[in-house]
C-alpha cells in the first residue's frame, strides 16, 4: 500500500471557503484502479494557518502514479491555483510507502 498527502496552511478567513471547495467537488478517484481510500483531515490551528489535509491511500505505488498521469487526476486539478488565494502557499506533498497495517 502507498498513501500519498498533502499538506495545505489554509488562511483562518478562508477555511470555510476551502472546505466547501473540497466537499462540493467530484470525486473522480472511486473510477481509478488501486485507489483504497480518501479523508480530508483538518489539524491544528495556528495564529496565522489551519493545518489540513488530503489522505489518499492506494494498493500500491504504481497505482498512484497511474492516477497521477491519468485523465481523471488532470481533470480534477483542473483548477487548481485559479480563484482567491485560500492558503499559504503551494500544498506540501509527502508519499509514504506503508511497511505495517494493522486493522480491527
Amino acid at each position: 500500500m502507498y498513501i500519498a498527502m498533502n499538506r495545505f496552511k489554509v488562511r483562518p478567513d478562508s477555511e470555510e471557503a476551502f472546505r466547501k471547495k473540497w466537499m462540493d467537488r467530484d470525486v473522480l478517484l472511486r473510477t481509478v484502479p488501486g485507489f483504497v481510500s480518501f479523508q480530508l483531515l483538518r489539524g491544528p490551528a495556528m495564529e496565522d494557518y489551519v493545518l489540513y489535509v488530503s489522505h489518499t491511500v492506494w494498493a500500491s505505488y504504481d497505482a498512484f502514479i497511474g492516477w497521477t498521469r491519468s485523465e481523471e487526476f488532470r481533470a480534477a486539478h483542473a483548477g487548481a491555483g485559479q480563484g482567491a488565494v485560500l492558503t499559504l502557499g503551494p500544498p506540501v506533498f509527502e508519499g509514504f510507502q506503508v511497511l505495517q497495517d494493522i486493522q480491527v
